[in-house]
């Protein structure tokens, strides 16, 4: 099938079918100022050694930091924070910390404030130019979790639904 021919909305709403969990990924330029997006594209990779993935847009005005940072930091959402998701998915970078609790991973990396159900501190191990995004692979240093239902997409919405019991 040609590229001319394959239909990429048909293609995304596809693949929207598939829920998928919510992050933030948050970093710092050299000169300490903050910078996060957005992120659906988190998995793992490996537990040993302890691997995760995730993928930035080749056109992503925060591609040059997260190429050159030593370590990043994946907040993993919970399900009342749909609107950090939003905060993170438009503006710029700047604008998404305004007002915003932050802290440290134990290595000093920039999180998220303590109501993310997850997080995981990272050493920017390797990352693979494939279509038009860059698949990051983190080397997960720290990580810590809260027993909090995450922040879910699928089918191009939050799923607001609290997670059922075990």
């Amino acid at each position: 099938m040609s590229a001319l021919s394959f239909d990429t909305r048909y293609f995304r709403t596809a693949l929207g079918r598939f829920a998928t969990g919510v992050t933030v990924v948050t970093a710092e330029t050299p000169d300490g100022v903050p910078v996060g997006l957005t992120v659906s594209s988190f998995n793992s990779v490996s537990l040993d050694p302890p691997l995760v993935l995730w993928s930035l847009s080749r056109n992503s005005a925060s591609l040059a930091v997260f190429d050159a940072c030593d370590r990043y930091v994946v907040n993993v959402l919970s399900a009342s924070q749909a609107d950090i998701a939003m905060r993170f998915a438009r503006g710029t970078s700047a604008e998404r910390f305004d007002g915003l609790g932050t802290g440290r991973a134990p290595d000093g990396t920039l999180t998220l404030d303590d109501n993310c159900a997850a997080w995981f501190e990272c050493r920017n191990r390797s990352q693979y130019v494939e279509g038009d995004h860059i698949i990051m692979v983190g080397e997960v240093l720290h990580c810590g979790h809260r027993d909090i239902p995450p922040l879910v997409f699928h089918a191009g919405s939050f799923d607001l639904t609290p997670a059922n019991p075990a």
